[in-house]
């Protein structure tokens, strides 16, 4: 029984992936009773129990077309071996799980293919097999002949009096004259025709079907009967199964209120205001079916709740190649004083074992990447924060937070900032499910970078300007975002798109230092499409760029950024050729004092003597492109990755940098975390030149624009990550 259960959830799952339906921008699953009208058929018989015989060692399909290998495997009841059982190098060792043979369900099988083939469209197919047998295994493979299908004249919807209104409601049916006659599409028409009516306020919506089919001029005509019923409004709310929580703090995250009109959709999104508020382990919303009376106009609703834990602990672990090692600890507790509120403490630390004070010299070991970096990993980084989260804050969309956090962060190569502040932001999740959020964030800190970072704006720097730029300054910001998940898995998508949009404004009026006002925008799209069975195909384009008003900087005016606040690409989720940072815009500084400054540019300056700096820039343009396969080995947990990464950085107002290509290939690991992944990316292009600064007493002083360091670089980049890079 427990087999023909399961077979049933993976045909309804094939079955979702063979028919991607969307109605109004949202994924329609395939109805339940469409799949029940089908699947006594497909599985006739019950299972029989199979005594050990024939390993089936090899099961394909060859013709199939309008379905693929996954659904047709899906709907049948005889399965193929896992990999390891069935390669002939390696199945000697006994791992992997062996599937045998059963001759009455292979025939059976046949007509499991035929009925579903049937079912959408190919009334004419043909379904021959192909079986090699030897004393201990089988070899199958289905020979199907599609022929043509039946097409779809017209589909008319009924019951619908206003034109206007029928046209709206029947916009983007999955199943349009003119598409094979898929029966199971037509259902799945009907049920969105039905979820649209109940989301307009007729929760007594049904709807019939009916076709005729013309066998000889393979032509078929449908049409899809409503009847909507009465509208009707909320009635009475039922809250049932709080203890602690008070019902009040339930009926706010409601997005549906008594004498508002009937919406099947508002209850989804009452559903998940509930599970979102994190104060409840199950939540569900639905019509109080004892208490609802049909064409009464009025819906009674029932909420059920069951209290989740009140407090929670966290820690964490990890190494990462720029972090070295990273802990983190926190605790939250639930409803906080009442009213639903959520209070939260965490901390986090890295770069623990290569900055002081807790410095047990792994930059010799595990962290030898550190060691160039004495600016960024001098120091442990550190981060604190207590937040105070209120749940239907004046609507029962959106979340208020505030925070008070202290800080100490910093960028490989380039800055360290420390600060403590406060912040308070307002999230809301749309009615077409945009997450919208805009963040008042105030700070006292300061930032310690490399001089000639400081300096990138200026033609020279004095130890003055240096300890100007560096002292403590107030900073307040107001960040807008707002994204757009369609994706099916948010940690490793194979389809659909994701955007995502973020402006930060900088300014005397938010409480910001003369010299921190900036404006900053960044934009980001990206693509996913299965190409085929678990092979994805993903795109990204993100752009960014940065503007400051003029400021007076020692006896200057110029438009500066601070270098915390500026762009900065190359790395593992960038452009992948280049290690983290090195994309764009850099600065060298001869750090030897008793050098000569005559023969800067006529002479060899001594190996050693001159650092570079990444200065980042302010506009920033990144592509990528990303293909993932199955391994041929081990296929269900690792993956083969090709790609190519484009960039460009640079400073506006400047001359334009090129465009940097690089190609690479990498592996990914499935993990309870998420992909693992590493990437090797291939940089074919010479060291990059820039300002050259010689640094002398503290001061720095211009040398030349166009210092080229020479030297044969780096041509292959490997990155270790866990995550898609997007």
């Amino acid at each position: 029984m427990w087999r023909k259960m399961l077979k049933l959830g993976i045909l309804q799952d094939a079955v979702n992936r063979a028919f991607p339906v969307r109605s109004g921008g949202r994924r329609v699953s395939a109805p339940r009773r469409a799949l029940l009208a089908m699947l006594p058929l497909l599985l006739a018989a019950p299972m029989h129990g199979q005594e050990p015989g024939r390993i089936v060692r090899g099961l394909s399909f060859t013709g199939n077309h309008a379905l693929e290998d996954e659904t047709l495997a899906a709907a049948i009841v005889t399965t193929n071996s896992s990999w390891f059982a069935r390669n002939t190098l390696v199945r000697w060792i006994g791992l992997g799980e062996k599937r045998y043979f059963d001759e009455t369900e292979f025939q059976r099988d046949v007509l499991r293919i035929t009925l579903l083939y049937r079912k959408v469209g190919f009334l004419e197919v043909e379904v021959d097999t192909i079986v090699r047998r030897e004393p201990e295994n089988v070899y199958i493979t289905f020979a199907i002949t599609e022929n043509e299908p039946i097409i779809l004249d017209s589909l008319d919807v009924a019951g619908i009096d206003s034109v206007g209104w029928r046209q709206r409601l029947a916009r983007s049916l999955p199943l349009q004259a003119g598409d094979p006659f898929n029966r199971i599409l037509l259902e799945v028409s009907a049920d969105t025709l039905v979820r649209r009516l109940r989301d307009r306020g007729y929760p007594d919506a049904v709807a019939f079907q009916s076709f005729e089919v013309d066998k000889e001029a393979r032509r078929a005509e449908a049409t899809i009967e409503l009847e909507p019923g009465t509208i009707a409004v909320i009635g009475p709310v039922d809250v049932s199964g709080t203890q602690r929580v008070d019902t009040s703090v339930v009926r706010g995250l409601l997005a549906t209120r008594p004498g508002q009109r009937f919406s099947q959709e508002d209850l989804f999104r009452s559903q998940r205001n509930l599970y979102r508020s994190e104060l409840f382990a199950f939540a569900s919303v639905g019509v109080d079916t004892a208490a609802y009376k049909a064409g009464s106009g009025t819906v009674p609703l029932a909420v059920r709740v069951t209290e989740g834990r009140f407090r929670r602990a966290r820690g964490s672990f990890g190494y990462a190649t720029e972090d070295c090692l990273r802990f983190g600890a926190g605790i939250t507790f639930r409803n906080f004083l009442g009213g639903g509120r959520i209070f939260d403490v965490s901390g986090r630390v890295s770069k623990v074992g290569v900055g002081t004070p807790v410095d047990w010299g792994l930059e010799e070991s595990i962290c030898p990447r550190l060691k160039e970096d004495t600016l960024g990993s001098g120091k442990i980084n550190y981060n604190i924060t207590t937040a105070l989260r209120r749940p239907a804050f004046l609507s029962p969309h959106n979340t208020l937070t505030g925070a008070l956090f202290a800080e100490r962060r910093s960028e490989f190569q380039v800055y360290r900032r420390e600060e403590v502040g406060g912040s308070v932001g307002l999230s809301r999740e749309t009615l077409t499910r945009i997450p919208l959020g805009l963040t008042y964030r105030l700070s006292y800190g300061f930032t310690e970078a490399s001089p000639a970072s400081f300096c990138a704006s200026l033609d020279a720097c004095s130890a003055e300007d240096i300890a100007r730029l560096s002292e403590k300054l107030w900073l307040g910001t107001l960040t807008g975002s707002a994204a757009w998940p369609r994706v099916n898995n948010p940690i490793d998508p194979s389809r659909g798109r994701r955007t995502r949009v973020e402006a930060t404004v900088s300014s005397q009026y938010l409480g910001s230092s003369s010299g921190q006002t900036f404006g900053r925008l960044v934009a980001e799209r990206s693509w996913y499409t299965e190409v085929t069975r678990r092979s994805v195909l993903s795109f990204r384009l993100r752009g960014g760029i940065s503007y400051a008003p003029l400021s007076q900087i020692g006896d200057q005016s110029v438009h500066y950024i601070p270098p915390e606040h500026r762009f900065y690409a190359g790395g593992p989720n960038d452009v992948r050729g280049y290690e983290l940072n090195e994309l764009g815009p850099i600065n060298y500084v001869v750090v030897n004092d008793s050098f000569p400054v005559d023969s800067i540019g006529t002479g060899v300056i001594p190996e050693g003597d001159v650092r570079f700096s990444p200065i980042g820039g302010n506009m920033l343009l990144l592509g990528n492109v990303e293909l993932r396969i199955p391994s041929p080995i081990w296929s269900n947990f690792m993956r083969i990755v090709g790609f190519v990464d484009a960039g460009m950085l640079y400073e506006r107002g400047e001359t334009v940098a090129a465009v940097r290509v690089t190609p690479g290939v990498g592996l990914r690991f499935v993990t309870p975390l998420g992909p693992a992944r590493v990437d090797v990316g291939y940089n074919p292009y010479g060291r990059q030149s820039g300002t050259l600064y010689l640094s002398r007493q503290g001061e720095l002083f211009k040398i030349t624009d166009d210092f080229d360091p020479g030297g044969t670089p780096n041509r292959y980049t490997l990155h270790f990550a866990v995550g898609q890079p997007f």
